[in-house]
């Protein structure tokens, strides 16, 4: 059996002549609160009011911000206004500026392990190490940390270890 697939379902229906159902309500309840407004304070402190809500009205019903209906930009805006915001701001140059005053501080010889001290934090050593391998993957590491620094040697895995032993004694 053949089946007739719907095809433009995000395309909304036109109830009223030429205008959606949001349309409609946004349009009329324009018109009404213009109606409203007009009747009930003098003109000129109704006119202003009239042609704010009017051009409200017909953003609402008409105007798409970046392909959206306007309605969710001003949601949008509302929920931006009322909630609390998180500020952040590039950090790096202090970043750099401390990696480079400990690996000063830390003798030149190439063949030294890092130990780290107990009262360290494992983790902060575990996402320093993270970081720099990913800036040496994406290409922007410095030359100290692409070479392993003076600050830390490599991690090895498991299958590293494995790897070095099987290779040793391919070389034996």
């Amino acid at each position: 059996m053949q089946f007739q697939v719907p095809q433009f379902i995000e395309v909304e229906d036109k109830i009223f002549g030429p205008l959606t159902f949001k349309q409609f309500i946004f349009v009329f309840g324009g018109l009404g609160i213009a109606y409203i407004l007009w009747r009930v304070l003098p003109l000129f402190v109704a006119a202003p009011l009239i042609v704010g809500v009017g051009g409200l009205a017909a953003a609402l019903a008409f105007f798409k911000f970046n392909g959206r209906p306007f309605i969710l930009a001003m949601e949008y805006a509302f929920y931006y206004l009322v909630r609390s915001k998180l500020y952040l701001w590039n950090n790096r140059a202090r970043k750099r500026a401390e990696v480079k005053r400990i690996a000063a501080a830390r003798p030149t010889g190439r063949d030294e392990v890092y130990i780290p001290k107990l009262s360290d934090s494992r983790l902060h050593e575990l996402a320093w190490s993270l970081d720099i391998k990913e800036r040496i993957a994406a290409g922007t590491a410095e030359e100290g940390e692409r070479t392993g620094g003076e600050r830390m040697s490599s991690i090895r895995t498991p299958r590293d270890m494995l790897r070095q032993a099987q290779r040793q004694a391919l070389v034996q």
